[in-house]
């Protein structure tokens, strides 16, 4: 299958998949998440064994596009709701994915793009990335992904991230559990290889067992949640300071707080 949004590679037993609108930042788009899922299903049903998602340029993925921003402005409730179950989609099959998986972050990981970075199995980031959820900033909430966020770092962590829509380094990613191991940029690829490597030596059967155990011990709670973020995904993008806040941030100015539905 042909990618517009990304480029698909495999050698050996390992997979690569790296998103491709280097000009954009590697900003996510519906194509993008719908060739990205695509991509995981190809990549779940081959001979595979190790898959490693990693960015072109020098951005992973900065978030949503700027035009696909645009139109949520603009959307009716059931299409944001069919919107939030394609984001949802995503993230639960990146979580879910039955072979190993790795990512290698080779710069910022932002809002959606940090949930891509860190929900996966294995994240490896150059030491200039930066990583966060930022929607508060433009009235807008990390909703899908905060499901998974509190099960990583811990929901003190993860209100603090949420809240106040910092920007993290590296290194304090590493620190609180987002991220497994910070390299040198020049040494990103090798070293999500060795890993790679490493795990070819394991019995496959072993980690897909493990993958399904770790996965059948929250699946119901998950599933459970996931609609309820589902829901106030969409509810939030009725909301005047969500539309203010988008406008805003499309103009380049400071937003207006109304802080009313």
């Amino acid at each position: 299958m042909a990618y517009r949004t990304l480029l698909l590679e495999s050698s050996d037993e390992i997979a690569t998949i790296t998103l491709n609108r280097p000009e954009k930042r590697n900003a996510l788009t519906q194509e993008m998440i719908d060739e990205l899922v695509s991509a995981l299903w190809q990549v779940e049903s081959s001979p595979t064994r190790v898959l490693i998602l990693t960015g072109s340029g020098d951005a992973f993925c900065a978030g949503m596009d700027l035009e696909s921003l645009r139109a949520l402005n603009s959307q009716s409730v059931p299409d944001a709701v069919e919107d939030s179950r394609r984001i949802a989609k995503m993230f639960r099959l990146l979580n879910t994915f039955p072979k190993p998986l790795i990512t290698a972050v080779n710069g910022a990981a932002v809002a959606g793009g940090c949930g891509i970075a860190t929900i996966t199995d294995f994240t490896i980031s150059v030491p200039e990335a930066k990583f966060g959820y930022p929607e508060v900033r433009i009235g807008f909430i990390a909703a899908i992904v905060s499901v998974f966020l509190i099960r990583q770092v811990g929901e003190k962590r993860a209100r603090d991230l949420l809240l106040t829509g910092r920007l993290l380094s590296a290194e304090e990613a590493c620190r609180i559990g987002l991220v497994n191991e910070i390299v040198p940029r020049e040494r990103l690829l090798e070293r999500a290889q060795e890993l790679a490597d490493h795990l070819l030596t394991v019995s496959p059967t072993s980690l897909v067992y493990t993958k399904r155990l770790l996965r059948e011990f929250s699946d119901d709670e998950i599933n459970r949640e996931i609609e309820v973020a589902i829901q106030e995904n969409a509810r939030i993008r009725s909301t005047a300071d969500f539309h203010e806040g988008v406008a805003a941030f499309l103009e380049k100015r400071k937003p207006t707080w109304r802080g009313t539905a």
